[in-house]
């Protein structure tokens, strides 16, 4: 089986933030406005026009992903409708340039993430809504898509990967994808190339050059690569409301315990978890958004070292189902994900010699017992009642 250290460097950066922007956020009804409002193609054209994008837009939105702990950012750099937020350089006048923005939000978004050490990667749709040809001669469109991939590829510096979207669509046609992949791999080798299979084949394998598989908002799992030609990351992406584009009226949000729930769901079997944001027409970070993302950064000052190049062990947690263990070979410990109550008895299996337990919340070793081939500890230190959805422990061992 082909290991790929630039898939197993993928896995350790664990959370991600989504960004869908685009056209459709000077719409305010959600990504998918032009097909499901429905509006008239001539009429979506028009809010071009409308598009005015903020010079502090990158600054603010790669800020914010830093601070929640995100260690990579997807931006759609094209969506279903066909705007372009990069420079088109003559193949299309439906980009950012060509509207009042006037500028490449893409190379913005680039240069930010690298000021920020953010790894920057590229959403890019395979279906559009603004090209006839996808429907009267989808060759021709081909074309067209491969030629906006090596745009990408090749004019905005290294990148940490391409996350494709609409294969379930035109699903008996040749979507000559040994051809596409080939364009990113010319100018991008150790770009993570994803194609998300959709809702209805969570988990499914692809491509020999996929490098990832996905989970659209359903429940991750582990991926079994034994006798595979090629190893896999996976990674979950999921939406805080009910759209991925701004949508001004949404108000049926998930809990933010949810939203956490879904990290921890990820970092069971060893996937990222990849969270939306849906920014405004002018780039700016609804509030409902940005609050859910400050919490997260509270989240991971305390947690974060368990999510980041953590892995799945090969011991387990005896006293609970829910409760799983987590290795660091970069930190060279242990840690354990406790979901069940704060004063509960944890015992797990271990074989080598503990030298402390700390619980991360409250920075505190706790006092353990180890037998022969397990361990007892009791996360008793708790001051803030029950009141939370997961508590971490910190295994510590000698040699």
């Amino acid at each position: 089986m082909i290991i790929k250290q630039y898939i197993k460097d993928f896995e350790k950066l664990g959370f991600g933030m989504f960004v869908h922007f685009g056209l459709y956020s000077t719409i305010e009804r959600g990504e998918w406005a032009q097909a499901c409002v429905p509006i008239p193609v001539e009429e979506y054209e028009k809010s071009v026009a409308d598009f005015k994008v903020k010079e502090s837009w990158a600054q603010e939105l790669v800020s914010t992903a830093k601070k929640a702990g995100c260690r990579y950012i997807v931006l759609t750099t094209r969506h279903h409708d066909g705007f372009s937020l990069y420079d088109t350089c003559g193949l299309s006048d439906y980009d950012a340039l060509h509207s009042p923005t006037g500028r490449d939000l893409v190379k913005e978004f680039v240069e930010e993430c690298r000021r920020q050490d953010i790894i920057p990667f590229f959403y890019h749709t395979l279906i559009d809504w603004h090209k006839p040809e996808a429907n009267t001669d989808f060759k021709a469109y081909l074309k067209y898509l491969r030629a906006s991939v090596e745009l990408l590829c090749k004019n905005y510096g290294k990148i940490g990967g391409i996350w494709f979207d609409g294969i379930w669509s035109n699903a008996a046609d040749d979507w000559e994808e040994d051809e596409l992949y080939a364009v990113i791999r010319k100018y991008q080798p150790e770009a993570m190339i994803i194609n998300n299979s959709g809702m209805s084949n969570l988990g499914g394998k692809g491509h020999i050059e996929l490098d990832s598989v996905t989970f659209e908002r359903g429940d991750p799992f582990t991926v079994n690569t034994e006798n595979q030609p090629k190893y896999l990351a996976c990674e979950m992406n999921q939406i805080m409301g009910e759209y991925w584009g701004y949508a001004k009226k949404c108000l049926r949000y998930k809990p933010f315990a949810e939203i956490l729930g879904n990290l921890v769901d990820c970092r069971r079997v060893h996937a990222n978890f990849l969270l939306n944001v849906g920014p405004m027409g002018d780039g700016t970070i609804p509030y409902r958004d940005m609050g859910y993302f400050e919490m997260l950064g509270v989240w991971f000052d305390t947690n974060g070292e368990a999510v980041y190049g953590t892995e799945p062990a090969n011991y387990k947690v005896l006293t609970s189902d829910k409760d799983f263990m987590l290795y660091s070979e970069d930190r060279h410990c242990y840690y354990i994900y406790m979901l069940g109550k704060p004063d509960d008895k944890v015992e797990f299996e271990f074989d080598k010699k503990v030298r402390s337990i700390r619980c991360l919340d409250e920075n505190k070793n706790t006092v353990f017992k180890q037998c022969r081939n397990s361990v007892t500890f009791k996360a008793d230190n708790y001051v803030f009642g029950t009141d939370y959805l997961v508590r971490i422990a910190k295994i510590e061992y000698e040699e």
